[in-house]
């Protein structure tokens, strides 16, 4: 479990918010708008209604005691920017910005973010991997160069061993899981079968599986 510290409960926010309850983690929610905290009291540990630029009421919420700061403020980048750096100067162990463009997390990680994320950019590039191929059931980004793709077995691997078929010398791909009728097998070996009726999931070079599955 997690103590977290949540600046901006915005439709974002918010949603990250009940993520974190559904998963046992303790969070702190801050806004200017009273509206919103009262709506999101249900999910969230403790929330205080007060302005995240104002640095003596970010010292009144021992910003160091937290595992994670994450400011996710929209519509008013100024704001997110001063939060972010008032958090860093203040001891924030791990401080987390929302970013809605590419100058925005250039700016943000000069001013204290140890890592922005940018949801709409993420999921567009997430949807276009995904319903563009026919090949492509999920898609997960590690960095500019890897992913990790669930894909259909092929036709003609199936009823083939992972050894037989030997993906990871031929090509630098690891098959990390199968999944079959809905459950994960973690379990991979080089005698594991593969079957039509399975996907897979396979960890390497983005371009290498996107070779090697004619996406």
């Amino acid at each position: 479990m997690k103590s977290i510290l949540l600046i901006g409960v915005n439709r974002f926010g918010s949603l990250l918010a009940r993520q974190f309850h559904e998963q046992g983690h303790e969070v702190m929610a801050v806004d200017k708008d009273e509206e919103r905290i009262n709506s999101i009291l249900p999910y969230v540990t403790d929330a205080q209604i007060g302005d995240s630029t104002n640095e003596a009421f970010l010292r009144t919420l021992g910003v160091n005691n937290y595992d994670v700061c994450i400011v996710t403020i929209g519509g008013d980048f100024q704001s997110s920017l001063e939060t972010t750096s008032l958090l860093k100067e203040l001891g924030g162990r791990l401080v987390v910005s929302r970013a809605d463009r590419d100058v925005q997390t250039k700016f943000l990680l000069r001013n204290g973010a140890d890592e922005v994320i940018n949801p709409e950019k993420q999921i567009a590039e997430w949807a276009a991997i995904r319903y563009a191929s026919d090949h492509v059931l999920d898609y997960v980004r590690l960095d500019e160069d890897h992913a990790i793709f669930e894909v259909p077995i092929p036709r003609e691997w199936a009823g083939k061993s992972v050894g037989e078929i030997d993906i990871r010398k031929r090509y630098g791909i690891n098959i990390m899981a199968v999944r079959e009728n809905g459950k994960m097998n973690l379990s991979v070996t080089p005698e594991t079968i593969l079957n039509a009726s399975k996907t897979m999931l396979v960890l390497g070079e983005k371009r290498t599986i996107q070779k090697c599955f004619r996406m």
